[in-house]
């Protein structure tokens, strides 16, 4: 299968994937400052800049995306079919990148959570898995 963009669109159109303050992590930190939470963002005296940081609770929360981040057994983490070469090593890479940050900060004695891109199709249960994973630590 080709690639039906030429190369400029398709580079224009990567250059639009934002890093920060994407739509799944403004839902996140929306949901979280609901619900009575306090957090800094993108700290980046940490490792892995953890995209909400919870200070009081020693928590971390990454808002990953599941194609960039390879969420197993996730429909969208699906490598594309073109230019192979370049997509495995690039993704394996981040994934790399990915577990060992979360060690790093492990190691200091951070919990480490992950919320994952399709987890935001069911809102609800999204906020009782963190309400579950950081009310755990209030007691």
């Amino acid at each position: 299968m080709t690639d039906n963009l030429t190369k400029e669109k398709r580079s224009w159109n990567m250059s639009r994937i934002k890093g920060k303050n994407t739509k799944p992590e403004l839902i996140v930190r929306s949901m979280l400052y609901s619900m009575g939470f306090r957090f800094r963002i993108h700290r980046k005296d940490l490792p892995g800049n953890p995209d909400v940081v919870l200070p009081k609770y020693k928590t971390v929360i990454f808002i990953n995306g599941c194609f960039w981040h390879q969420h197993e057994k996730c429909r969208r983490a699906n490598i594309p079919k073109t230019n192979k070469d370049y997509w495995i090593p690039k993704l394996k890479r981040v994934k790399e990148r990915d577990k060992e940050n979360y060690k790093a900060l492990e190691s200091a004695g951070w919990k480490v959570l992950v919320v994952w891109e399709c987890m935001l199709k069911d809102i609800e249960e999204l906020k009782i898995f963190l309400k579950n994973k950081l009310e755990v630590q209030k007691i």
